[in-house]
């Protein structure tokens, strides 16, 4: 634990697309890889992959490779996806819905229990057998149904209001869509998913890009 606590953002970032290929290799039958193949898969050097896999033991052998199926359990293991965590989303509209409509979150372990608004509209209404609440009932409803992770889709001036009712019924984690820099506590976990940053950081690359293709 000691050692996992201190490996850095930018190796743990990588650990799920390390997982994600693997497990696209399970689908596929293979049974054992070398870092140099993996390499070609992800994009990142073979010495950079055993390095990153080292900070968490050891899992590959020399002259045989990765088992596949061992070290994508492990991972799995690593990224906390041997547990199941109960979820709720705050704010009921497109994103919202898509997020509860994505049946790969269950299938990883990541139960949506209910979605919450404040358009009378909407209460009542289902997605995907997921009922959307009144907004109000959300703080008794995590209190009630042990819900671990709390997920933000409502507008950046709700988003913080969302948070404090999160941080008082006891949420260990936010997943947050909202453009908003949230203020929680220390022990809360945030994960920030600004889509505009993204699709400004994509913008960027696109003018730059169409600067050099003109320079050249």
């Amino acid at each position: 634990m000691d050692r996992e606590s201190r490996v850095s953002m930018t190796v743990i970032r990588r650990l799920p697309k390390y997982y994600r290929y693997l497990g696209e290799l399970l689908n596929k039958g293979i049974t054992r890889i070398s870092s140099q193949e993996l390499s070609k898969l992800t994009g990142f050097t073979a010495s950079q992959i055993r390095q990153d896999l080292n900070n968490f033991g050891g899992f590959g052998q020399q002259g045989y490779g990765y088992n596949v199926e061992d070290l994508h359990k492990e991972l799995g293991i690593i990224l906390g996806l041997d547990k199941k965590y109960n979820a709720v989303i705050a704010g009921a509209g497109n994103l919202g819905q898509a997020i509860a409509n994505y049946k790969g979150f269950e299938d990883a372990g990541f139960k949506v229990l209910s979605l919450f608004d404040k358009n009378p509209k909407m209460i009542g209404l289902k997605i995907r057998d997921i009922e959307i609440r009144d907004v109000d009932l959300l703080e008794q409803f995590i209190k009630d149904n042990n819900v671990e992770i709390g997920i933000i889709t409502t507008p950046k001036d709700n988003a913080q209001e969302v948070a404090n009712i999160y941080v008082r019924s006891g949420i260990k984690g936010i997943w947050n869509f909202a453009p908003a820099d949230l203020i929680v506590p220390d022990s809360i976990v945030v994960e920030n998913v600004h889509l505009n940053e993204s699709l400004f950081t994509l913008s960027y690359f696109l003018k730059n890009r169409s600067s050099f293709d003109t320079e050249s």
